[in-house]
């Protein structure tokens, strides 16, 4: 402070050895610093934040306004009390407050700059994204948490309070609750990377460990909502999802889904023939896509059938049981008209010879 009165000296011994006019012309030229420093600043960077198309940093100047005013006022009024040549606790009063203000006014300052930030990332289309929609109220909560906390310990620290005291025991609690939570700490950790990471979305088809298959229909921070086609709710935590592979039915280039039709017909059947009814069938299924084509394929020798594959494509999971169905009942259908035979296996008993 005095560093900054010997430079101002020139302007304000003029006054002579009057403290309170001195106090006064200070102020006002504070009030008037304040007012062309901001707006010399503002106009600066807003000519060049014009030439850029994000609005993000329009955003942060008009934020930056009102600390950077209230800071150059604030610091001209602590200087103005110094010259009234006050008690020196009175002084230290007057700068812990000023301080206090100061701190306030950055820490909302910083606080709104990184939520504005937070905002725009979570509005890029990037998949791999890990601020988004769903894990933006996350962050902002985090950040809200960390701001407070600082600014908390350095206002406690501007007016001479010492907080170690204050800071173990803290340390001591977060480690008890992180104990007690942990399970619940587990699942938020597992659903932010989870939105992350994104082997999901909302609307696959996913297949668990334990066979359960449903389409999901929520993706929370805690757990993730999986509904079956019986309609059936499941909900899962996040970390066991987490710790697990998972089949999604609905990833990979396209949503469509392949269907395999295995079935056997009897050694000696016309093997072109069978192709034929089989690419047949699947061209007359209104659920079958004509892109990727489907196609048959003969797979191997059976133990007592030849073993043929109809591969065939509908445009989304939800639709494999219904398709399914279908092809089955037109498979068997049309190979009773042909008189293709489907064999199933048959034992035959012989007996040695009788029990005395």
């Amino acid at each position: 402070m005095e560093a900054l009165l010997e430079k101002l000296q020139p302007i304000i011994g003029f006054f002579g050895d009057y403290p309170y006019v001195k106090a006064l012309i200070l102020f006002l030229l504070s009030l008037a610093v304040a007012n062309l420093v901001t707006m010399m600043v503002t106009r600066v960077l807003l000519k060049l934040a014009h030439k850029t198309n994000n609005s993000l940093d329009n955003r942060i100047i008009n934020l930056l306004h009102r600390p950077l005013l209230w800071s150059v006022i604030l610091t001209g009024s602590l200087a103005s009390i110094y010259l009234l040549e006050l008690p020196t606790n009175v002084y230290g009063i007057a700068s812990s407050l000023v301080g206090s203000i100061l701190l306030f006014l950055w820490a909302l300052f910083v606080l709104q700059l990184l939520r504005s930030v937070l905002r725009t990332l979570s509005q890029s289309n990037r998949e791999q994204s890990l601020i988004r929609n769903q894990t933006l109220p996350l962050f902002d909560n985090l950040v809200i948490i960390v701001i407070v906390t600082v600014t908390i310990y350095l206002i406690f620290e501007a007016w001479g309070i010492d907080m170690t005291a204050w800071i173990a025991s803290a340390g001591i609690v977060g480690i008890a609750v992180g104990f007690a939570a942990k399970d619940t700490l587990a699942n938020l950790f597992s659903g932010v990377f989870i939105m992350a990471d994104a082997p999901y979305k909302i609307g696959d088809y996913i297949v668990l460990d334990s066979g359960q298959r449903g389409q999901v229909t929520q993706i929370g921070i805690r757990s993730t909502r999986l509904l079956t086609r019986g309609d059936v709710e499941i909900t899962i935590p996040n970390a066991v999802i987490g710790n697990s592979s998972i089949i999604n039915e609905s990833g990979g280039p396209h949503e469509k889904f392949r269907i395999e039709i295995k079935i056997g017909v009897a050694y000696g059947s016309d093997i072109d023939k069978v192709r034929e009814i089989l690419m047949d069938i699947g061209s007359n299924e209104a659920n079958v896509c004509h892109e990727p084509e489907h196609r048959v394929r003969f797979r191997t020798f059976g133990e007592s059938s030849l073993d043929f594959e109809l591969l065939c494509w509908v445009e989304t999971p939800e639709l494999k049981g219904r398709t399914i169905d279908a092809l089955n009942s037109a498979i068997y259908k049309r190979f009773l008209s042909e008189a293709i035979e489907i064999p199933f296996p048959q034992r035959d008993l012989y007996i040695k010879e009788m029990p005395q």
